[in-house]
């Protein structure tokens, strides 16, 4: 039984998305099967949450699939399509480097415990970024996103881990090449809320030359006020501009639309990973 809607790219998407794929002829073993089947079975499945063996017959082996989908997410070749995308956004322009920094949390599927501790760990180490709580296992997405609401960033902790610890790896994974000189990692502005006012992370934007629009606690702002001239003046704030915040909330439902992202399923961190730059792949190859 086919169970949720059939998910295929188009021929637009396609045509952006088929030159940064690896060759379909290695130079060991036999021809891989179409990529573009594979890649629409891929997304068949993180869209509608569903098993591998539920996989319509149309999309060809859920092994596959499911094997395709490992292969690149150990070897990178996901987030190197993702960010070949960015890229090509950037060189024509759509991209305004004005970048929503904020995390969501995930709930993780009885299923996704127990991963052996080998093969890749880039995307986490050995808790494959699984947390444990009174609610369970959950994951928390940390991300970036630019003006138009689509992902440029992705981190992985586990649910418990807070959120201005990895402001600076998220920072670090904003890194977009450009065709002569240096990848660009410097946005013009960062919005982000509260749980990112911290003094390091105003004054590691500011030593950037980045502009900073993230309000401070209101426990914060009593503290400064008690101390007078010696708290020092607070941090300007742009209330009009803190309103464009709303761009990552937006990011963060387009990619909890796929329900096999807003629920992990994945034992490791490396394939879940591998499933948000698939939708942000999807994302991107549709502007």
């Amino acid at each position: 039984m086919i169970v949720g809607p059939i998910v295929s790219l188009t021929d637009a998407q396609w045509a952006r998305i088929e030159p940064l794929l690896p060759d379909r002829t290695p130079k060991r073993g036999g021809r891989w099967r179409d990529h573009r089947q594979v890649i629409d079975a891929i997304a068949w499945k993180y869209r509608t949450g569903s098993p591998w063996m539920d996989l319509p017959a149309e999309f060809g082996s859920w092994k596959g699939a499911h094997n395709r989908l490992r292969m690149w997410a150990a070897d990178g070749t996901w987030e190197k399509v993702f960010t070949a995308l960015l890229a090509q956004a950037d060189a024509e322009g759509d991209l305004d480097w004005v970048i929503a920094v904020d995390s969501t949390v995930v709930r993780a599927h009885q299923h996704a415990a127990g991963a052996r501790q080998k093969g890749p760990r880039s995307a986490s180490r050995n808790d494959h970024a699984l947390g444990r709580s009174r609610g369970g296992l959950t994951t928390k997405v940390h991300l970036a996103a630019d003006s138009r609401c689509r992902p440029m960033a992705f981190v992985l902790t586990p649910g418990q881990a807070g959120d201005a610890p990895a402001f600076a790896q998220v920072m670090a994974r904003l890194r977009v090449p450009r065709p002569t000189g240096r990848p660009r990692t410097t946005p013009a502005m960062v919005l982000a809320d509260k749980a990112y006012s911290s003094r390091a992370i105003r004054t590691h934007l500011r030593s950037r030359g980045i502009r900073t629009v993230i309000p401070q606690p209101s426990d914060q702002i009593a503290k400064r006020k008690r101390r007078g001239r010696a708290g020092g003046r607070p941090p300007s704030f742009d209330k009009t501009t803190y309103r464009q915040r709303n761009t990552i909330e937006r990011c963060i439902n387009k990619l909890k639309q796929w329900r096999g992202l807003a629920t992990r399923y994945d034992k490791t961190a490396t394939i879940y990973l591998a499933g948000l730059h698939l939708a942000g792949i999807f994302i991107w190859s549709a502007r």
